[in-house]
């Protein structure tokens, strides 16, 4: 599945670079917003480009060369920001994109259990290569408890069945290993009532991201990257960031609230959202909301 940027002009736009500047991509992926920053800028634009995935900072790295940037790559979680840019000799940036959401290539088919239409390994991490000290979605399903499962699904999942979809979890677990998201869907799926099984949305859509931001510490890795962004950001320089749900995007309201504090200036008064056209072309962006602030 080709991964298409979301609010792609809207965001470098917002970002106000000139030749000569550093900036940061906290989310690379297969490099979409950093091709486009280099088709406008070619080499005069230096990007730091952040992802745990090898193989996207491959991807990403051909992608920006063809389109006649320069990158610097980074294998890291974008929260390392301060003392990675500084040890590749970036002390300082002029600006910073951080956009939020898990990329189609995950989505899709990944081999990771991202997804509940695909039957997959559980693990869904964006991690890769994956280590032993690496925590995967089946060690959580397989080894939380009851009570702190239920805590979780709600938390990050805004999921109203926590409770029923938690004891069903543990209750299956007890006869087989949950190691499959399918089988984890499955479990899901009968554990609700009919109404919210035959809905819109896929019952099990909510305990899957609540599974991957937990997984992966989305929201505490967001808060520190956008903090340490902001630390190594020039006097007008901008950080740009592109959120998908709530939990996201309330986090980088209140972030940039207390920003505002410390001498910035939010441009966004309103999150700027996708253009009808865009929502058509890409469904996957209907819910994403971009936000801006400058130093």
């Amino acid at each position: 599945m080709e991964h298409v940027p979301v609010l792609l002009h809207e965001s470098i736009d917002g970002l106000r670079l000139s030749e000569g500047a550093v900036v940061v991509d906290g989310t690379l992926g297969a490099g979409g917003h950093s091709s486009e920053i280099a088709r406008r800028f070619g080499t005069s634009v230096t990007i730091v480009g952040f992802d745990l995935d090898a193989d996207a900072l491959e991807l990403a790295g051909a992608s920006v060369k063809d389109a006649g940037g320069k990158l610097v790559p980074i294998h890291a979680n974008f929260r390392t920001i301060v003392n990675a840019c500084e040890q590749h000799g970036q002390s300082e940036i002029d600006g910073a994109l951080f956009d939020l959401g898990i990329s189609s290539m995950e989505i899709g088919e990944s081999g990771r259990g991202f997804s509940f239409k695909y039957d997959e390994p559980l693990l869904m991490t964006l991690a890769n290569p994956i280590t032993s000290e690496t925590l995967t979605a089946a060690e959580v399903v397989n080894g939380m408890r009851e009570n702190e499962l239920a805590d979780m699904i709600y938390k990050y999942g805004e999921e109203r069945f926590s409770r029923q979809i938690a004891k069903a979890i543990v209750l299956a677990r007890r006869k087989a290993k949950i190691d499959s998201s399918l089988q984890l869907a499955e479990i899901i799926a009968e554990s609700v009532p009919a109404s919210y099984r035959n809905g819109r949305i896929n019952p099990a859509t909510k305990t899957f991201q609540a599974l991957r931001i937990y997984v992966n510490d989305e929201l505490g890795a967001a808060v520190e990257g956008i903090r340490g962004a902001w630390k190594l950001l020039k006097k007008g320089g901008r950080i740009a960031v592109i959120t998908f749900h709530s939990l996201e995007d309330r986090l980088v309201k209140n972030l940039f609230k207390e920003l505002k504090e410390d001498g910035g200036q939010i441009i966004t008064k309103k999150p700027l959202i996708p253009t009808r056209k865009e929502i058509e072309e890409n469904k996957r962006s209907r819910s994403a909301k971009l936000r801006i602030i400058e130093k």
